[in-house]
């Protein structure tokens, strides 16, 4: 790409400022647009990438897969390429053709990417499954895609699914990737000229479909968001160039990150996409438990993480019980205060409203950066300076925190619709406590009710047609109607404040949205999960699950034996604390939509339960049918 082209740099490559169109209507801001970073894709697809690395810098470490001793083994652009090319000749020998459907069912492995470009390089279009759905959302995926084929992780996951495969005729082919299946595969497509992958990607352009992803579905059945390769590029180019310091830092460290967060999702698989395309060394760990998740990032060491709030929280939260336990926890607190008042004082010299970090500020987080801060860093691997966080909002004093820390926060919204982010925290000018402007070449709207309402070459056409192949059309008029809930404040940040669908309506007729609640109570140490209810109720409650890890340190710093969690719902100690969370969350809101009642649950939320989606979200129907009779206790 041009330097001169983009209008987010300099003629050096240094990134400038680019304020965002704004159009208001009776006084309020009402549109948002930032011109595009990136000129739009014209000719091409996805499937070039490696094949681009690989004559640009053939040596470049592009990846890094682990090896059977548990040693990071390095991938070069060009063995990349070489590993694509044979998977793709592979798939080429069995019979798919150009347009056929492949599915993939598996957690976040090296696997997965290669999957993806093999598939793109030989005309296909992949399908996502999580690998935790069920049998039955498994095969009515493979039904409505109409994939021709399936690669599972392990064994167990091809053999569930064996009493459905009379009602999956469409699919003809099984792999398995614990069984070296994709190894024979490769070797069965010695006999296939390179030239054929050659052939079938000069057919692929911006247009063509490269993906099916089905929504997790908080409610209802999901649907297949068909995007296209222009999508993804539109998508990852203007994120490249918008966050320079992630992708393009002109230090001497090698950038890196290790992706954790699935890749059946839109959101893990955008930045895996866009970190082939920038050529920043991508790495994939398949599990989110704490102790395997913090051995990964020790020996990998990322520059920068993709997170979800709740990991963040977390992190937070167990770093304190940590200091707490060894007698640390009036420091950890003024560390914590010295971070969120430094990250702030960043915020407001980038945004030209105060000079920045005073010299004693600066004193203060040097005196703590050995103490705290570089703990904190250390768990995320010791390089970590950036983090793009999405999901749901952090919160200011969580984001100020972690910049504070030395780790800057980029926030972002976005949905599957849209490839990803639709905004993002502009790093020259950060907004804590919002989502950001507009990612460039992107238009954000806010129609009359409050609904978010997107534009732009990442939004997707439509949902998968599965008769007819094709795509149903949803935004005919250019505009996706996201179903969120909020608002753009004078500069155009943009604030989320809820799901349209989500919005409760008391008895007395006051609109109530539960997430600024929700999530102001799931960042307390204490709880794991919350869920207001209250439609068309007299009042506000709710429904609090315990963070057992979290528990188990309160009741040992307060001299407590172990309980069984049956028995903590009654304890009045932890009935006081959790009251105390509930009373400061209220603050954030007028009495009629504050939270009038609560009980605690002796069980969490969980996606195997079908509580949470597997991107954490709530399932609100399946909850409060499970707790019904919780439900009618806090009205009773």
């Amino acid at each position: 790409m041009s330097l001169s082209y983009s209008p987010g740099h300099d003629y050096d490559g240094a990134p400038v400022l680019v304020e965002p169109e704004i159009r208001r209507l009776d006084g309020e801001v009402r549109e948002v647009s930032v011109p595009p970073f990136a000129p739009p894709a014209t000719h091409g697809s996805l499937a070039d990438l490696p094949f681009d690395n690989a004559d640009a810098a053939p040596e470049d470490h592009v990846l890094s897969r682990r090896t059977q001793d548990g040693a990071w083994e390095h991938v070069t652009a060009a063995q990349f390429a070489a590993q694509v090319l044979a998977l793709a000749k592979g798939m080429i020998a069995e019979g798919l053709v150009p347009g056929d459907r492949i599915a993939v069912m598996a957690r976040t492995i090296y696997e997965w990417t290669l999957l993806d470009f093999a598939a793109w390089a030989a005309g296909l279009v992949t399908v996502p499954i999580y690998p935790t759905s069920s049998v039955f959302q498994t095969r009515w995926i493979l039904q409505d895609s109409g994939a021709v084929a399936l690669v599972t992780e392990h064994a167990g996951q091809a053999a569930a699914l064996g009493p459905e495969l009379n009602r999956l005729p469409d699919l003809r082919h099984m792999w398995i990737i614990e069984k070296d299946h994709l190894d024979r595969l490769a070797e069965l497509g010695d006999q296939v000229p390179d030239q054929e992958v050659a052939v079938r990607r000069g057919m692929l352009v911006p247009d063509t479909l490269a993906t099916v992803v089905y929504t997790s579905g908080t409610t209802g059945r999901p649907k297949g968001c068909v995007l296209t390769h222009g999508n993804f590029l539109a998508e990852v180019d203007n994120a490249i160039e918008l966050l320079h310091p992630v992708f393009k830092s002109k230090s001497s460290e090698e950038l890196a990150t290790l992706l954790f967060l699935p890749m059946s999702h839109v959101f893990g698989r955008m930045v895996a996409i866009a970190c082939v395309r920038a050529r920043v060394r991508l790495g994939h760990a398949p599990s989110l438990k704490a102790e395997d998740l913090v051995a990964e990032l020790s020996t990998f060491r990322p520059t920068f993480l993709l997170c979800i709030p709740y990991m963040l929280e977390k992190v937070f939260n167990s770093a304190r019980a940590k200091a707490e336990s060894g007698g640390r926890a009036t420091a950890f607190d003024r560390a914590t205060n010295v971070a969120i008042r430094y990250g702030e004082a960043l915020e407001a010299r980038k945004a030209g409203t105060g000079p920045g970090p005073s010299a004693a500020l600066k004193t203060s987080r040097a005196f703590y950066d050995s103490l705290v801060y570089r703990r904190i860093r250390n768990a995320m691997g010791g390089r970590v300076r950036h983090i793009i966080c999405g999901g749901s909002p952090l919160g200011r004093r969580l984001a100020a925190f972690y910049a504070g820390a030395g780790m800057e926060i980029y926030e972002g919204y976005g949905l599957t619709e849209s490839t990803g982010a639709a905004t993002v925290t502009p790093p020259l000018k950060p907004r804590l406590d919002t989502v950001g402007w507009p990612l460039p070449g992107t238009k954000v709207r806010i129609a009359a009710d409050g609904e978010i309402l997107l534009s732009g070459d990442q939004v997707f056409r439509g949902y998968w047609d599965p008769y007819g192949g094709g795509v149903i059309p949803a935004s005919p008029d250019g505009w996706f109607p996201t179903g969120d809930i909020g608002h753009l404040d004078n500069e155009g940040y943009l604030t989320i404040t809820g799901r349209k669908k989500e919005i409760l309506i008391t008895a007395g007729g006051k609109n109530v949205a539960p997430a600024p609640l929700e999530n102001y109570l799931r960042s307390h140490p204490l709880i794991s999960q919350c869920l207001v209810l209250g439609d068309r109720r007299p009042y506000i409650s709710a429904l609090i699950t315990l963070d057992m890890a979290g528990v188990s340190h309160w009741r040992r710093m307060n001299g407590k034996h172990p309980v069984p969690a049956e028995l903590l719902v009654t304890d009045e100690e932890l009935q006081t604390v959790i009251q105390r969370a509930v009373d400061e969350a209220n603050k954030l809101v007028s009495r009629p939509e504050s939270i009038r009642r609560f009980t605690i649950l002796p069980v969490d939320f969980t996606e195997e339960a079908g509580h949470l989606t597997p991107s954490m979200k709530l399932r609100r129907d399946t909850v409060m049918r499970d707790f019904a009779d919780e439900v009618e206790g806090l009205y009773a």
